[in-house]
């Protein structure tokens, strides 16, 4: 089995040797599902958008962490604003990156680099989540949406 670490790598010496960009490269993970014991699973979903709205790069991602139910009980992704707490007003994060820690969290801003170290930041959640409920972080199978 492939580690995260080396997975993240390969991303890497991918983008670097053909010249296309992380998001690019990394391609590969949408729609895969990494199942991890009693059913508990992370689901990646990248996709390139024409929207010209979109800030700092053109595409959606959707990076989750699933019980063995199927509820999301953490993630990263794009696909909406998040409201921020300033005083006592509310205000849009000037970008839709963001990040919920547990299955309650609105989501937090998330300060959006590279696509690698966003795959990285969220196996670091993961990691932390898994440990957190005692399930252990190997991944026990791979499956790509067909």
């Amino acid at each position: 089995m492939i580690s995260y670490d080396d997975r993240i790598r390969k991303s890497e010496m991918l983008a670097n040797k053909s010249g296309e960009s992380d998001f690019e490269a990394i391609a590969g993970y949408d729609g895969s599902t990494f199942w991890f014991v009693h059913g508990y699973h992370a689901m990646f979903e990248i996709r390139k958008t024409d929207d010209p709205n979109t800030h700092p790069h053109p595409y959606r991602y959707a990076f989750t962490l699933h019980a063995p139910s199927g509820k999301r009980i953490m993630g990263f992704d794009n696909a909406h604003p998040i409201k921020r707490e300033s005083g006592k007003f509310k205000r849009r994060s000037s970008s839709a990156d963001h990040w919920h820690r547990n299955s309650s969290d609105k989501g937090r801003p998330y300060k959006f680099e590279t696509p690698s170290k966003l795959l990285e930041d969220f196996y670091q959640e993961v990691e932390r989540v898994l440990q957190e409920l005692g399930v252990p972080i190997d991944v026990v199978q791979i499956k790509q949406k067909p």
